[in-house]
């Protein structure tokens, strides 16, 4: 098979490199191109089947060089992947969908998706180039047949022309139907691709037409087909096997006639373009929802200018941006799970964020774990944010002796949030809610039928929200309850890694002490920490070690050899860096990686992976 050439276009040379590594087990032609303009001049001189693009270039991006690509007749039809290093937001896979981008690869690469998906398009490649071929090369046979040839110069012909057509391995088969007889014959790629036997199934019009999906039997039924005016002909059509499955099909051939024009034979292929179709079903659904959330949000943003009202300019400034805010913080919660929920703890966690800042130990959340459906986590968020604006400005968080506590429990028909301001100014019951507060009420009550009671306490306001059942998409086991939040100015004592001894090598100070302290707030005993590597093999190879923190480049110094010793020695490491993942040997690839700047409960989820302490608490931890 002749190899075709595959474009790497990328503007950093290391890039270049370990693609064609990865690629280079297709065994096809690799030709690489550092910048948009040399990559052009190749496409214009060189057939191509597949580009991969990096999409962040200098000059002209990979979006620009696609929409430039595609507007080349010639290049209609060219597999286009692209590839990224930085996330890339659902708005721009739309754009590269609409330019042409078959497909998304993001980095850290991983090879056998690359390979897998650069092979795919190489073979849809060769199969369209080969139809082309068997096409012409079909009509150029029909052309040359005569009247004259004897019978059976004409049968040699007939299956000539089925084993040129038929291919032997894929999803492609190829047929032959004599209309006069009714007579069928299949290679062995329709008998794979109807699902059926060949020891027990003889194909026959009847049958073939019976396993068709009832809305397509008219349009690609034999008898449609051979009215048809034209010679050759292609359908698309689904299929349901016996097994209830349903595939979709390709099929093309062409209709010989005799000297009276009646049609008495059909000959063609059939393809398998199940996943196709697949991929076509899943970017429409995507266009749809990116469109459903575009409006969805541009809606809430155009309600909450028109609906909010201020005395003055800077306060309407400064109040819808804290409204919008709140949704955006929210939207990056529910991004982080795929739009499948958001965790309440966590959407409280960022709505009080400035008050645990300014009121230190004033202010004090406690609850269970629960994952909020996508619309209701949006909705309570603005709810907690427009209660705490509140309590700023003229309850509990409005003087220097107010306490605020929000505590929520999951009962067996609702999640019920108890807000509780104390030792604040004297409220009273207004005669009309404020704007604010009639967003609380409208939100969870009109939203999804929950419930909201405002309790106007001489002491402090004390609200309760009632969340129903149906808007938790995962509520945690009862017993798996969140930690109070930590006050601003406090440390958390938690002793998770108590009794462990931890190597840590870094040879940024800074980062070191940091490291070294929350691992001592951890009840963790540490080895350093180490700024070199040579001191960091020494403290491997004479202490006695659980556990260890390495920084991936030391001075400039890879830290390759002290991630050998430990391995051999059967200690469990994680490193830190600033690098990505794409930078570790392959030998490292089961080893997790931590990005500066480091976090300290992911640090101390993956420690506690890692020493296979207290397994409840794994979960969430990734060797990405």
């Amino acid at each position: 098979m002749d190899k075709v050439n595959i474009l790497l276009v990328d503007d950093q040379p290391a890039k270049l490199l370990a693609y064609e590594v990865i690629l280079g087990e297709l065994g096809e032609n690799l030709i690489t191109a550092s910048s948009p303009q040399e990559a052009l001049g190749v496409l214009l001189k060189t057939e191509v089947a597949v580009v991969l693009i990096d999409v962040v270039m200098p000059g002209i991006d990979g979006f620009e060089l696609a929409a430039m690509i595609r507007e080349h007749p010639r290049f209609q039809k060219l597999a286009m992947i692209f590839v990224s290093a930085v996330q890339i937001a659902e708005t721009d896979h739309l754009r590269g969908y609409e330019i042409g981008a078959v497909d998304y690869v993001t980095v850290p690469v991983v090879p056998e998706v690359l390979r897998a998906k650069v092979k795919v398009f190489l073979e849809l490649y060769r199969k369209t180039r080969l139809l082309e071929e068997m096409n012409i090369e079909l009509e150029r046979r029909v052309a040359a047949r005569t009247a004259e040839l004897e019978a059976q110069t004409e049968r040699l012909q007939q299956s000539e022309e089925r084993r040129s057509i038929a291919l032997s391995a894929g999803d492609m088969g190829s047929w032959e139907v004599d209309l006069a007889s009714g007579r069928i014959a299949w290679d062995e790629g329709p008998f794979r691709i109807f699902g059926v036997d060949p020891a027990t199934f003889e194909p026959t019009i009847g049958r073939i037409e019976a396993m068709m999906h009832p809305d397509d039997r008219g349009k690609s039924s034999v008898a449609a087909l051979a009215e048809m005016s034209e010679p050759r002909f292609q359908t698309e059509f689904r299929i349901v096997r016996p097994s209830g499955e349903v595939r979709w099909c390709y099929g093309a051939g062409i209709i010989a006639r005799d000297a009276a024009g009646k049609p008495v034979r059909m000959n063609g292929v059939t393809v398998d373009i199940t996943e196709r179709k697949r991929a076509e079903e899943r970017q429409v659904l995507l266009a749809r929802e990116v469109d459903h959330r575009a409006k969805n949000t541009l809606a809430v943003v155009l309600s909450v200018l028109r609906l909010t009202k201020a005395r003055t300019t800077p306060e309407f400034i400064s109040t819808v941006e804290g409204r919008i805010h709140a949704l955006a913080a929210t939207h990056n919660l529910l991004s982080a799970t795929h739009w499948e929920g958001a965790d309440l703890a966590k959407i409280v966690e960022e709505e009080m964020a400035p008050y645990h800042a300014s009121h230190r130990r004033r202010v004090v959340t406690a609850g269970p774990a629960v994952v909020l459906l996508p619309a209701t986590a949006q909705a309570v968020a603005l709810a907690v944010h427009e209660l705490a604006t509140n309590a700023a400005k003229y309850g509990a968080l409005s003087t220097d002796t107010g306490t605020l506590k929000l505590e929520w429990k999951v009962g067996p028909e609702a999640v019920v949030l108890d807000w509780r301001e104390t030792d604040g100014p004297s409220t009273v019951e207004p005669r009309a809610l404020g704007f604010g507060l009639t967003i609380v009420r409208s939100s969870i009550e009109a939203q999804f039928r929950g419930g909201v009671v405002y309790d106007w306490r001489p002491e402090g306001l004390h609200c309760t929200l009632s969340i129903p059942s149906a808007q938790v998409a995962a509520p945690e086991p009862a017993g798996n309850v969140a930690q109070p939040a930590a006050p601003a100015n406090g440390r958390r004592k938690r002793r998770s890694l108590a009794d462990k001894r931890l190597l840590v090598v870094e040879d940024e100070l800074l980062v070191s002490m940091l490291v070294k302290s929350m691992l001592v707030d951890l009840g963790a005993e540490v080895v350093g920490p180490c700024g070199r590597l040579a001191d960091g093999v020494a403290a491997a190879k004479a202490e006695r070690l659980d556990g260890a923190i390495l920084d991936l480049n030391l001075a400039g110094e890879a830290a390759d050899p002290l991630a050998d010793l430990l391995l051999a020695r059967g200690v469990p490491f994680v490193f830190i860096t600033g690098y990505q993942r794409d930078s570790l040997d392959r030998r490292f690839a089961n080893v997790p990686v931590l990005q500066k700047p480091i976090d300290a409960g992911a640090l101390e989820r993956v420690l506690l992976s890692l020493l296979d302490t207290k397994p409840a608490l794994q979960a969430g931890v990734s060797t990405a």
